[in-house]
């Protein structure tokens, strides 16, 4: 059966991003309880997952670095930008999405604060745009009237996907004659294949399991255009964060653990291990595609996070005209006061 694509539009997006004040203040209550140092703070976080993949605070309660903070999770996305709205709106305790996106709900007047960085770009992990084997794209300029799947839009796919028509001298009128797709991850080598999309994105062990399949070739990735470097980050909501910095710090901490142990330990008992926590969880997954797995690419130690990894979506989103340049600026978005790994 042929997968089925969900166009959207930038602006209908956008739309979706874009949260009032009052909305995340009526959902706050969810993500808010504790008091401070002194009073109880919330001992168990609220969070999405991924289908067949186990996410660094679900590697960090396994390895025994959240101590007696427990994970409860409400359910799994394939959308950093819904995730972080979730945290925002107090659905959820901590969400993480691409720092692009971060910026954008911190421009609409959201609360949050990014805490640590949870994934990034590496020779090991990157997200490739894979054409079929047969395929006339060879450069930039064939992508004009051509469609590209990618999980979500307005997100680290699309502004990978927007630096690269740049560097390939499209002008802005130009690159708006490609049209990108949403394409649920699972899927897109499957939609790629039966050709009803002429690019699609594929990352991490997904992407090495379609190009151990063979058959497509890659046009660029985001390793290629940027190098290392960290690209999303969990956030919280500045009140969670003000009242259980307790909770914050030893999710934090125990995050950065997470990172580091997976560094250091060799990938097949890192893959063993995030095996046994699927199997453990019981929600009928594949663990298949776990033995592609190798690295989550954070590229500061323990995930700390650099004005620099925020500084280029700035720039990039007040070039597209989303922002107003010099509106935010690094420091007003993220912090590294509850992260205890490697301090100094």
């Amino acid at each position: 059966m042929s997968a089925v694509l969900a166009p959207t539009t930038r602006r209908q997006f956008l739309t979706l991003l874009g949260i009032s004040a009052a909305a995340v203040s009526c959902g706050t209550a969810t993500a808010g309880g504790g008091s401070g140092p002194s009073g109880s703070q919330v001992t168990t976080l609220k969070y999405q997952g991924n289908v067949g993949a186990v996410t660094l605070p679900e590697l960090a309660a396994d390895l025994g670095y959240l101590g007696d903070l427990k994970l409860e999770w409400v359910g799994n996305t394939i959308s950093g930008p819904q995730d972080i709205q979730s945290a925002a709106t107090g659905q959820i305790h901590f969400g993480g999405a691409f720092n692009g996106a971060i910026v954008k709900l911190a421009a609409s007047k959201a609360p949050i604060k990014a805490v640590v960085s949870y994934y990034g770009v590496d020779e090991h992990a990157y997200s490739g745009y894979y054409v079929l084997e047969d395929s006339p794209i060879r450069s930039a300029r064939d992508l004009l009237g051509k469609k590209v799947g990618m999980n979500t839009l307005g997100a680290h796919s699309q502004a990978l996907l927007d630096i690269y028509l740049s560097r390939g001298g499209i002008s802005k009128a130009d690159a708006a004659k490609v049209e990108a797709l949403v394409v649920p991850p699972v899927n897109t080598e499957q939609v790629l294949r039966q050709k009803q999309i002429d690019v699609g994105v594929l990352g991490g062990v997904l992407r090495d399991k379609a190009l151990a399949a063979g058959g497509i070739r890659p046009l660029f990735s985001d390793y290629d255009l940027l190098g290392r470097f960290s690209a999303g980050s969990y956030v919280m909501t500045q009140r969670f964060i003000k009242e259980n910095p307790d909770t914050v710090r030893t999710f934090t901490t125990g995050v950065a653990k997470a990172i580091e142990w997976s560094r250091s330990t060799p990938r097949e008992e890192v893959i063993a291990r995030m095996t046994e926590i699927v199997k453990k969880r019981g929600r009928n997954e594949d663990t298949a595609t776990l033995q592609y797995w190798r690295s989550y690419g954070v590229g500061e130690t323990g995930g700390r996070i650099q004005d620099k990894e925020f500084r280029l979506w700035l720039d990039w989103l007040a070039d597209r005209g989303e922002l107003k340049q010099g509106g935010l600026k690094p420091a007003d978005l993220y912090t590294n006061e509850f992260n205890g790994y490697g301090k100094g």
